[in-house]
């Protein structure tokens, strides 16, 4: 068996280009995604150039606000709040995790609702919880895409999330979940007993859990679906939580990594961003 592999590069691409047309369509209103980095890790870096690049793609303009190591609390504070209260910003990424010090939940908190796309905000986790409008986490609205891109059947189907974290773990769980996708899930974690007998029953398996291929060929069902989310900086480069070599021979699917839910992830807070828009009044429903 070779497992059909999940092409998030395509795949955003695609999304990239669906959104572009959709705001030429529109008349080209101004769209404007602004992102808050502070301080100088090399990987945000690349992350939120990234961002930008692909939203000039998808047509929307884009604000970048670079604080040094050193800022204070008081001072990327006062750079949100700038940002939330400017009628030409549609929405906010704040890039984490923030240096070391500071206080990012207090950070998130004066991102407003409906500027928020990466949808981490007490009050964004608040409305999926409840299924009211609002901005769904990039990372796992970028897994539902790639199932429903490739066909992969959700309803009725087991699925096992490993991980826990309210960026990727639990929202995902709450959406697999959902009426209308219809999923059985199991919530896995790193003191989950005998992983491999819970994940062998399932028809999905998403690893999210950021631990350095801990998904074995051992834990696989032949033709399940395997998504890796998990990122890990070992001596040998980045790795997933799916070890891909050996998974690969028996999963029916399979997301690489990189180029799997990584650029899904792009693709989703451009959508997320165009919604803002239309959430605000800018661009019409």
């Amino acid at each position: 068996m070779t497992a059909t592999l999940m092409d998030g590069n395509l795949l955003r691409d695609e999304t990239v280009a669906r959104l572009r047309a959709e705001i030429e369509a529109l008349g080209n209103p101004h769209v404007c995604l602004a992102t808050v980095l502070v301080g100088d890790d090399r990987p945000s870096q690349i992350y939120v150039r990234n961002k930008h690049k692909k939203a000039a793609e998808a047509g929307m303009a884009s604000k970048h606000v670079e604080l040094p190591p050193t800022a204070t609390q008081a001072e990327v504070e006062a750079a949100v709040r700038e940002l939330a209260a400017d009628p030409t910003v549609h929405g906010i990424l704040v890039q984490l995790p923030l240096p070391a010090g500071l206080d990012e939940e207090a950070v998130l908190d004066l991102v407003p609702v409906d500027k928020d796309v990466d949808g981490l905000t007490e009050a964004s986790m608040g409305r999926l919880m409840r299924g009211r409008e609002g901005h769904v986490p990039c990372t796992p609205k970028g897994v539902l895409r790639l199932l429903e891109r490739y066909g992969i059947p959700t309803s009725g189907q087991r699925a096992v999330v490993i991980g826990r974290s309210s960026l990727v773990g639990l929202p995902l769980a709450v959406l697999l979940a959902r009426k209308g996708i219809d999923a059985t899930v199991t919530l896995a974690h790193s003191r989950t007993k005998d992983l491999v007998t819970v994940c062998r029953d399932a028809d999905i398996i998403i690893g999210a859990a950021g631990i350095a291929r801990l998904i074995t060929a051992e834990h696989v069902k032949p033709g399940a679906t395997v998504i890796d989310v998990g990122v890990s900086r070992t001596e040998a480069g980045i790795v997933g939580d799916v070890d891909f070599d050996s998974v690969q021979a028996i999963a029916g699917a399979i997301t690489p990594m990189p180029g799997g839910t990584g650029p899904m992830t792009i693709a989703c807070l451009l959508e997320n961003t165009l919604e803002a828009a239309r959430m605000l009044g800018t661009v019409p429903r």
